[in-house]
C-alpha cells in the first residue's frame, strides 16, 4: 500500500491519435500514475482520524492543486487541465440558468400590461368627470378638455347635429372664440361629403357607421386642401387637426327615433403633428362613451325645454293694464319643473285680482295640477273675487276632491285701484311685503294652514290701504329658501333688499323687481337651489 498523505483525483488528457512519438510515451506514464492514485484512494480511510481531547474543531482545509501529487509534465501536456471526452474540441456549454420569476420572465409583456392599466385608469377618470356633468354645454367642454389631454392638442371645437338639438346646431370651442369659430365656418362646404350642418372643418369625416377619425397632419403642406382652409389655419395659428365623429348606438326618443351621428369634434395642433395609434384608440373609446352621454343630455334638455315652454304657456302671457296700478313680474322655473305659479287678472268694476301660490310635487304631474288649480282660481275670482276667503275656500274644496294626494299654498288679493284698497287672504303662503317712502314691512296676515291639510279650511282676511307711491311685493318661497339658512334669516334678507331699493327707483316696478332679485339672489336668477322663483310687484300710483 502506498503512503499518500492526501488523496486526490488527477485528470489526464487522452489522445487517440498522437502525431509525435513522445506523446505516446507520456500517455503511458500518465495511465500508470492514474492507477496508483486510484489504488491509494480505495485504501484510504473514509473517516477522519479522531480529534485529540480538548482540541477545538477547526475548518478542514480545502484540497487544492498544492495538496495533489504533481504528475510529470511531458510532451506539452498539462495534467492539471481536465481532459475532454472527445477528440475534437467541443463547444463550451452555457452555464446553467437560474430559475426565473414571473416578474422578470418577459419585460416587454410587463411593460404592455403596465401601459394598459395606465390607459384604463385614465379613461376611467375622464369618463367619471364626464358623467358628473348635468348640463349639455358643460359636457361638451369636458369632452374637449379630455380629448385634448388624450391627444396632446391645445385647442378644439365640438358641434352637435340640429336634428338632435331642437333644430339649432350647438358649437362649443376650446381655446377658440366666437370670431375664430366664425372664421372656420367660412371654409367652403361640400354638401355631398357632409349633408349635415357640421362645422366646415369636419366635412371630410367618414360616413355614418365608421367611427374612425380623419387627420390633417400638415395643413400648410397638403396640396389637395382648399386654399381657404389653409388661409384660415394660418390666420388662427394651427397647422394640423384630428377629427372624430360622435355616434350613438342607442336610439334616442323624440323626434329622431333612429340612432346615428349626433355630432363631431376636432382638435387642433399648433405645429404639424398626428396622434399615435394608441392615442387614436383611446380617443375613439372615450368619444364613443361621450356620445351616449350626450344623447341622454340632449333628451333631458329637450324634455326640460318642452316642460318649461308648457309652464310658460300656462302662466299669463301678459300682465293686465289697470289704471292706477303698474305691475312687474319675475319668474324662473327650476330644473325639475316645480309647482309655483302666479296670476293677475282684470275683474268686474275695474278691480284687479293678484294671486300667487305653489303646489306640492314637481315634474309634468305638478305642472298639470298647477294649470288646473290656476284655472279654477280664475273662475272663483270672477264670481266672488271681492271676498278672497270665499275664493280660497272654494279652491280648497276642489283640491280635496280632485287632487286628494296634493297640498297647495295660495294667496289672493282683491285690489280696487280707485280707493287703493287691498283685501288679502292667505292659505299657508308667505305674507306680502309693502315698500313705501318711509317704510318697508311685512303685511300682518293671519297664520293659516295650506290647502288640503285640514278637513275644512278657513282663515280671516286682512285689509290694507297702500299710500300713493307704495308697492306691494308678492313672492314664492323659492325666493327665500337657501341651503343652510334659517327662515328668519331669509325673511330678514328679503326685508333688507326691499328697504335698500334706491329712492329714484321706488316708482318703477321693473327696477324694484330687478333690485330685489339681484340683492336676494346674487348668483343670478337661477339662485342656489332648484326651486321655482316668482316675484310679483304691484305699484300704486
Amino acid at each position: 500500500m502506498l503512503d499518500i498523505p492526501l488523496p486526490g483525483r488527477v485528470h489526464v488528457e487522452h489522445r487517440s491519435q498522437a502525431t509525435r512519438q513522445g506523446v505516446c510515451d507520456a500517455v503511458t506514464q500518465n495511465a500508470q500514475a492514474k492507477q496508483l492514485v486510484e489504488s491509494a484512494r480505495r485504501a484510504a480511510p473514509t473517516r477522519s482520524p479522531p480529534r485529540p481531547p480538548g482540541r477545538p474543531r477547526t475548518a478542514r482545509p480545502e484540497r487544492t492543486a498544492m495538496n495533489a501529487p504533481h504528475l510529470p509534465k511531458v510532451a506539452g501536456i498539462d495534467p492539471s487541465v481536465p481532459a475532454p471526452a472527445h477528440t475534437s474540441a467541443p463547444a463550451v456549454p452555457p452555464p446553467p440558468s437560474a430559475p426565473t420569476s414571473c416578474a422578470t420572465a418577459d419585460p416587454p409583456v410587463q411593460d404592455r400590461l403596465a401601459g394598459w392599466v395606465s390607459d384604463l385608469t385614465t379613461l376611467q377618470e375622464l369618463t367619471e368627470r364626464l358623467t358628473r356633468t348635468s348640463e349639455l354645454e358643460g359636457a361638451l367642454r369636458e369632452l374637449l378638455r379630455a380629448g385634448a389631454s388624450l391627444m396632446g392638442a391645445g385647442r378644439g371645437l365640438v358641434t352637435l347635429h340640429p336634428d338632435h338639438h331642437g333644430g339649432h346646431p350647438l358649437t362649443v370651442g376650446l381655446g377658440l372664440g366666437h370670431a375664430d369659430i366664425g372664421h372656420i365656418e367660412t371654409i367652403p362646404h361640400d354638401p355631398a361629403s357632409a349633408p349635415g350642418p357640421y362645422v366646415r372643418l369636419l366635412d371630410d369625416l367618414p360616413p355614418v357607421g365608421d367611427r374612425s377619425g380623419r387627420a390633417h397632419p400638415d395643413i400648410p403642406g397638403e396640396d389637395d386642401l382648399d386654399p381657404r382652409h389653409r388661409e384660415v389655419a394660418a390666420r388662427l395659428g394651427y397647422a394640423a387637426s384630428y377629427a372624430l365623429p360622435l355616434e350613438s348606438a342607442a336610439a334616442p326618443t323624440g323626434e329622431t327615433p333612429s340612432a346615428g351621428r349626433v355630432g363631431a369634434a376636432v382638435w387642433l395642433y399648433d405645429e404639424p403633428a398626428e396622434p399615435t395609434e394608441r392615442q387614436r384608440h383611446l380617443a375613439g373609446l372615450y368619444c364613443g362613451y361621450a356620445a351616449e352621454h350626450l344623447v341622454r343630455l340632449l333628451e333631458l334638455t329637450r324634455a326640460r325645454r318642452t316642460l318649461g315652454a308648457l309652464r310658460e304657456e300656462l302662466l299669463p302671457g301678459r300682465l293686465p293694464r289697470v289704471p292706477g296700478i303698474r305691475l312687474a313680474v319675475r319668474h324662473r322655473t327650476g330644473p325639475q319643473g316645480g309647482g309655483d305659479w302666479y296670476d293677475a287678472l282684470s275683474l268686474p268694476e275695474g278691480a284687479l285680482g293678484l294671486a300667487i301660490g305653489g303646489i306640492s310635487g314637481s315634474g309634468p304631474g305638478a305642472t298639470a295640477a298647477t294649470a288646473r288649480l290656476r284655472a279654477s282660481l280664475r273662475a272663483y275670482a270672477v264670481i266672488e273675487g271681492e271676498d278672497p276667503v270665499a275664493v280660497l275656500s272654494d279652491l280648497e274644496l276642489l283640491l280635496r276632491l280632485t287632487e286628494p294626494t296634493r297640498t297647495a299654498t295660495a294667496l289672493f288679493a282683491y285690489c280696487e285701484p280707485g280707493t287703493r284698497k287691498v283685501v288679502v287672504a292667505g292659505a299657508g303662503h308667505c305674507s306680502p311685503l309693502i315698500i313705501g317712502a318711509d317704510r318697508a314691512e311685512y303685511v300682518e296676515t293671519s297664520l293659516s294652514a295650506p290647502l288640503g291639510m285640514l278637513a275644512c279650511w278657513e282663515a280671516p282676511s286682512v285689509e290694507i290701504e297702500p299710500a300713493p307711491g307704495e308697492t306691494l311685493l308678492f313672492y314664492s318661497d323659492g325666493l327665500l329658501n337657501r341651503p343652510g339658512d334659517a327662515m328668519d334669516r331669509s325673511f330678514a334678507r328679503l326685508h333688507s333688499a326691499a328697504a335698500s331699493v334706491p329712492r329714484s327707483a321706488r316708482r318703477d316696478p321693473e327696477a324694484i323687481a330687478d333690485h330685489v332679485l339681484r340683492t336676494v339672489l346674487p348668483d343670478g336668477p337661477a339662485g342656489p337651489g332648484d326651486e321655482d322663483v316668482v316675484l310679483l310687484v304691484a305699484h300704486f300710483d
